[in-house]
This record gives structure tokens, C-alpha cells and sequence, in this order.
């Protein structure tokens, strides 16, 4: 074993010598896949009509432009009336959703600031840890739910929920989940739709972001959670959300909402003072260069044939390097921007900084638990899409390498 543990030492300080600065951490789309969309640029010019339905250069037009609320519509499988647009991002509606909630309450309701004792929300993990900082920013207490091969551990939830009136929701990414790939099963979006919960104003804030960004033929559908809200009678019950961020531009994207039409009434009027007008010429470009779900996932097939190769790579060098050491598990996701790999608990912390010594970011272990707090410290997610496949491989097996050496040097 000693001359096992000298081999991966001299290897990883070769790997240092090399001063190599790797970026791993962050789900951004590559400079590639950026190009794929500067088509859309040139569409509206001075010449474009811009009065349709209204005059998209001026004011009016809240939540959104038809041509977009149309195709929106039809990708979530809702009613145009149920569609909010509202700035670049889907993150900054959660996260004015969020401050609206605490100070003004859903409609009908007591603001969750003036509930004795504060609110709690559920936060299934592994999960996203921007979902975690806007709880943590309106000092909303923040309960872990375990995840499992279909979604949140739903025996938990169910319990916790029936007799805490705290517990005000659940964050969920249900399709490709950040950062399991799990996409959760219909019997657990029916009893997220249908469970009894203490507070009467519980909101489920459905986070779809990756719901057309395959990665294999399949196209992995989810049950409509909106439609089966309705179904349980509680319409009200939850809000989802999805961005154009990683299908144009992060940074010159859309941010979405789709609920019920009173929950979209309620966000739409409680939005007039914040953004009476969003970016109208911008929706019309995304539009344009996007006519129809056709043209839309036409469109993410270029980004797969981008992104696919390297989620491969990560999967291959995974096995070369860990088969037979018993030391990581880990899904090759059918979808969306992540890999998440579970090492032997004790184990994140160690190999995350080996890494980070030599030159190799990842996101920080912990990062996607409330409060950062892994208690396994077994959990690690690999975002493979924006490094070059060649920076990818290199990075690659370091981290294989940081893996063998740290689970040796605990032996």
C-alpha cells in the first residue's frame, strides 16, 4: 500500500507543479454554447415591428409579451394567463417571491415576518445551495429532507408538515435535480400535490430549470404539478419557475413563473411598483429566435451535441480510475448540468481541498446542504459543461487521483 500511496503523491505533485487553474464549480454554459444563440441578436432591429399587442417600447405589458407567454405556455402545459415574465432570471422571482411572502404574505394570508417563533422551509438535499442562501438571507430556518432515487424522502415531508404550521414550503428542482440528476417519480409529485399541511399557506416552489435541457433521446417528462395541485384542491399551492439562462444567455435571458391565474394576479400586481415593465425587446428576440417548441428543442439539440461529449468523459474516467476501489458512487444524469458523486463519508472536505491546492475548483464540499452542512461529508458536485474537453479530462483525473490518495491516507 505505501508504494501505492507514493505513486499518487509524486503523481498529484506533478500536478501541481503544472499551476493549472480549473473550473468545475459553476454550471455555466461554455463559450460554445453562448455562440449558439448570438443569432438571436440580430433579429430586432430599428425596422422590427414592435406594436403588437401593445407597444413594446413603452410601459405597458407586466408580466410578459404573447409571443413568448404562447411558447412558455406550451412548454410548461399551462394557459397563457398563468405565464409571469418577469427580468433575466428565474432566481430573482424566487427570490422577490420569497421577500414578498415574508412581507406582505401570499394573498390572504399573515406576512411569514409576523409568525411568532419565525418560518422553517424544507430543503431536500443535495440540493441547490442558491435555494438555501435566499432562506438564509430572510433568516427563514432551513430543514433538511433527505433525497432519494424518486425525489424528497415523501415519508419525512409528509410527517413534518401535517403538524407544523411553521413550515411555510419546499424547495424542489423535480427534473434532472441540482445535484443528484434525480428526476422525481409521479407518485411523488401526487403526494407533494395532495399531502395535508399544517399552514394553509404552504407553497411548493417548483424550480424546473432544466426542463428541456436533455441529454439522451428519452426526453424525461414529469407529472404536471400545477395541473395535480388543482386536482387536490390546492391550486394556490405551489409556483414553478424556469429561465432561458442555459438556452441563450445567462447573462440577457429570461426569468419565468407559471402558477395558478390567482397566484400570477397576486405576483403580477404585487410587482407594479418593483418592475412595471420588464425588457419587452428582449422577450421579442427570445420569441423571434424561438417561433416554437419545434425551434426550441431543435435548438437544445446543438447544446447537447456541445455538452454531451464531457458528461461522457466525467462518466468514463469515473470508472477507469474508481471501479474496484469501492470509494464513489455516482449517476451518469440523463439531463441537466451536474454530477453529483458521493465519496465515503469524512472524505469531501480532504479531496475538495487537494483539489483547490492544485489548481482544480469544485464546488465547495457542503455547499449544497443548508447551512453547508454535509453530515456525512461525503458529497461532491462536478459541473462539467464550461471547461474544454482537454481542461476537463486534466481536471478529471486529478480529482480521481485526490479521491485514491485522501481515501488511502485514512486507512
Amino acid at each position: 500500500m505505501n508504494d501505492i500511496i507514493n505513486e499518487l503523491r509524486d503523481e498529484y505533485e506533478a500536478y501541481k507543479q503544472q499551476n493549472v487553474n480549473l473550473n468545475m464549480e459553476r454550471g455555466w454554459p461554455c463559450k460554445e454554447q453562448l455562440e449558439l444563440s448570438m443569432p438571436m441578436l440580430d433579429l430586432v432591429t430599428s425596422h422590427t415591428n414592435l406594436c403588437l399587442e401593445n407597444d413594446y417600447r413603452g410601459y405597458a405589458g407586466t408580466a410578459g409579451i404573447a409571443p413568448l407567454k404562447k411558447l412558455l405556455a406550451e412548454v410548461l402545459s399551462v394557459s397563457e394567463e398563468q405565464i409571469y415574465i418577469g427580468g433575466t432570471m428565474s432566481t430573482t422571482i424566487m427570490y422577490d417571491l420569497i421577500n414578498k411572502a415574508v412581507g406582505f404574505g401570499f394573498d390572504g394570508f399573515m406576512p411569514w415576518k409576523d409568525f411568532v417563533g419565525g418560518v422553517k422551509f424544507l430543503c431536500p438535499s443535495p440540493g441547490y445551495e442558491k435555494h438555501f442562501n435566499i432562506c438564509k438571507t430572510f433568516g427563514i430556518e432551513m430543514v433538511q429532507v433527505p433525497m432519494n432515487d424518486f425525489g424528497p424522502d415523501m415519508d419525512v415531508v409528509e410527517e413534518l408538515v401535517r403538524d407544523d404550521d411553521s413550515i411555510k414550503g419546499i424547495w424542489c428542482v423535480p427534473l434532472y435535480s441540482n445535484p443528484t440528476g434525480i428526476i422525481y417519480s409521479d407518485e411523488t409529485v401526487q403526494r407533494l400535490a395532495s399531502m395535508e399541511t399544517k399552514a394553509e399557506d404552504f407553497r411548493i416552489i417548483w424550480d424546473n430549470a432544466y426542463c428541456v435541457h436533455h441529454l439522451t433521446d428519452e426526453k424525461c417528462q414529469i407529472k404536471n404539478i400545477i395541473d395535480e395541485c388543482a386536482k387536490y384542491g390546492y391550486p394556490n399551492r405551489v409556483f414553478e419557475f424556469t429561465s432561458t439562462s442555459k438556452i441563450t444567455f445567462p447573462g440577457g435571458g429570461v426569468g419565468v413563473c407559471a402558477a395558478s391565474v390567482d397566484n400570477i394576479k397576486w405576483l403580477t400586481q404585487k410587482s407594479l411598483l418593483q418592475l412595471k415593465s420588464g425588457d419587452k425587446i428582449n422577450q421579442l428576440r427570445h420569441a423571434m429566435f424561438l417561433p416554437s417548441v419545434e425551434a426550441l428543442h431543435a435548438h437544445m439539440k446543438k447544446h447537447r451535441e456541445i455538452i454531451k461529449p464531457k458528461f461522457d468523459l466525467v462518466n468514463r474516467i469515473l470508472h477507469e480510475q474508481l471501479d474496484g476501489w469501492d470509494v464513489a458512487t455516482w449517476i451518469n444524469p440523463k439531463g441537466g448540468y451536474f454530477i453529483n458523486i458521493k465519496l465515503l463519508n469524512g472524505m469531501a472536505h480532504d479531496v475538495w481541498k487537494k483539489c483547490k491546492d492544485a489548481g482544480v475548483s469544485i464546488t465547495p464540499a457542503g455547499s449544497t446542504f443548508p447551512y453547508g452542512d454535509d453530515k456525512e461529508d461525503a458529497y461532491l458536485r462536478i459541473a462539467p459543461t464550461y471547461p474544454s474537453l482537454e481542461d476537463l479530462d486534466k481536471a478529471m483525473h486529478l480529482l480521481c487521483v485526490a479521491i485514491k490518495l485522501s481515501y488511502l491516507e485514512r486507512k
